[in-house]
């Protein structure tokens, strides 16, 4: 870790002096500083190419309607605040920037010059929250549709349908949104031809089997050969960052399940550390493990449906009926701890729901012993299959440098040589109790980011076995007195857990004033939820930084000249869900 988080701060104050930075004590102790929209643009320039060791990444860009909050704790006057948070590599060390605005629209400076994954983010804080982003080369909605009238993270725009008044489709509606429908390259930034060439425009999706999901890509093709694309999602957006602001701190939690739908309790995890974080909640040790033993279990259960569809992608369908059959025993061990398979939530506000049940350590190790001799097979199956790896071979590569331009995460990031993993260099949950490796690669193509997800599965295994012979003994959840619920064999002797009880459960936790982001090494990627209190039983504010929506940006710059086949190979390598995109 580098030794000084501070030191960010006194480096901004020497280059553009302390009357330029409001400073901001939150309770992740990430630095973070108010800056004005006139020299936005330059403080992040510097912090990205000037400062020593560099934030060179975006790695996340949300806004908040300030408008209605109560306990701004010293904090300048805004009617919306746009939020920057960058992350340096050297320094191991995040950075938040702040910009107050006023006004009912109000507008910031683009930063898609700085960062190229800027673009999409500066997209969703306009479709958002209607606020301008100037000289952006392509300012339109992203998750909701064109003719979707107000911005939904306002709070003053319905939480709920039946807050809207019944459903219409007038005739002129009706009209209007069908030829929205039709498609017009010159509306998405697409020329219908160069020179002699005339283009062809291909819908990929959004019902397609090689977009896992419904997503859209729009095809410029040159004959088989891919000139451009033009992703377009928001199919599968369910409001997850609104819905948080209507259901308690504890009532959310099953709802994070549903972001990576795939990644299991790995997304209670992100969520609570930052609930925790912000309300100073210590976990006991075995809450910590129990947490640990069931994120890798479902990192393997991600991988392994990842693995299936994968080779399905690019022809071969035998794997993924024998990867599901293996896939079904971890639901079963799932199912025996929490009573749910696909979505447990499972993880409390300060531990886990309930202790392990008799028998569970024959669980683990009946798959400890059954499942290595599979990843073999898989890997003869599969990674030396020779059509496998010519489809794979060489195919979508980016290198590190281009990686960190794009916000790139995880097995996608380690694919091109380095060993960030938050799990080693920023240890959450006790995971620097536990021996493993991080695989990497090298080359950054389709078949090295297979290579690492492949060799994380023995990691987890080895993390799995750990947790099995050295579960800690005592409570599996905290006494903290906002966890939820109380322990259940106390409720009906004290009159007093009793009551507390009820409250928990009907009202939630009142978590204190002040803001936290924690972010975790979830299964796609870094997952981290950016959360605001203002002092009640809900959050204001809850932005969810999923690592899929950034990946899949990055999809047309690692496609072009490649042909359609091989975009099935690159889609598929990149391991997204489409929830984990549109929340």
């Amino acid at each position: 870790m580098y030794s000084d988080q501070t030191s960010v701060i006194d480096e901004l104050n020497n280059k553009f002096g302390q009357q330029s930075f409001v400073t901001q004590p939150t309770q992740d102790e990430i630095p973070t500083l108010w800056v004005s929209k006139d020299k936005i643009k330059d403080v992040l320039s510097y912090l990205k190419h000037d400062v020593p060791k560099p934030y060179k990444m975006l790695y996340d860009l949300s806004a908040i309607d300030e408008r209605e909050r109560s306990n701004r704790l010293g904090q300048p006057d805004s009617d919306f605040t746009v939020v920057y948070q960058l992350l340096s590599f050297e320094r191991n060390a995040d950075v938040r920037l702040k910009v107050a605005l006023k006004g009912e629209f109000p507008s910031v400076p683009t930063i898609t010059k700085l960062w190229s994954n800027a673009n999409w983010y500066e997209r969703e804080i306009f479709d958002m929250f209607g606020i301008k982003v100037d000289g952006h080369p392509d300012l339109r909605r992203i998750l909701m549709p064109p003719w979707w009238e107000g911005h939904p993270l306002r709070k003053e725009h319905p939480s709920r349908a039946t807050e809207m008044g019944p459903f219409k489709m007038p005739d002129e509606k009706q009209t209007m949104e069908i030829d929205e429908m039709q498609f017009k390259p010159e509306k998405w930034g697409l020329e219908k031809g160069s020179g002699e060439t005339d283009f062809m425009f291909l819908n990929l999706g959004p019902q397609h089997p090689g977009t896992h999901g419904v997503l859209r890509l729009i095809l410029q093709l040159d004959g088989e050969t891919i000139v451009n694309i033009v992703p377009d999602i928001g199919f599968h957006h369910r409001a997850a960052e609104k819905m948080a602001e209507r259901q308690t701190w504890h009532t959310f939690i099953p709802y994070t399940d549903r972001i990576d739908y795939l990644a299991g309790v790995v997304n209670n995890l992100a969520y609570l550390s930052s609930v925790e974080k912000l309300a100073g909640i210590t976990i006991p040790d075995r809450a910590k493990v129990i947490r640990v033993m069931l994120s890798e279990f479902f990192r393997i259960s991600n991988h392994l449906v990842w693995y299936g569809t994968f080779a399905q992608d690019v022809g071969q369908l035998s794997p993924v009926f024998y990867m599901f059959n293996d896939r079904e025993k971890i639901m079963e061990f799932i199912e025996a701890v929490c009573g749910f398979r696909l979505h447990p939530g499972w993880f409390r506000i300060g531990g886990v729901a309930a202790d392990l049940p008799n028998g569970w350590d024959k669980l683990v190790k009946d798959f400890l012993d059954y499942f290595p001799p599979k990843i073999k097979e898989y890997e003869k199956m599969v990674l030396k299959n020779r059509i496998f790896k010519a489809r794979t071979l060489g195919i979508g590569a980016f290198n590190l440098d281009e990686a960190v331009e794009w916000g790139v995460t995880g097995p996608n990031l380690r694919a091109c040589g380095i060993e960030w993993d938050f799990r080693k260099v920023r240890p959450y949950s006790g995971y620097e109790n536990f021996q493993f490796d991080i695989p990497t690669a090298q080359h950054g193509d389709c078949y090295d980011r297979a290579l690492v997800r492949a060799a994380e599965m023995w990691q987890s295994l080895r993390i799995i076995e750990q947790c099995m012979k050295n579960m800690p003994e005592g409570p599996y959840k905290s006494d903290h007195p906002l966890t939820t619920p109380p322990l259940k064999e106390k409720t009906m002797v004290h009159i007093e857990t009793l009551i507390t009880h009820f409250l928990n459960v009907s009202w939630g936790p009142v978590i204190p004033p002040g803001e936290a982001s924690v972010g975790i090494e979830a299964t796609k990627g870094n997952n981290s939820y950016y959360l605001v209190s203002d002092g009640s039983t809900t959050a204001y504010r809850n932005h969810i930084r999923t690592p899929s929506f950034v990946h899949m940006q990055m999809v047309p710059f690692i496609s072009r000249s490649y042909t359609v086949a091989d975009l099935l190979s690159i889609l598929g390598s990149l391991d997204f869900v489409l929830a984990d995109i549109d929340r």
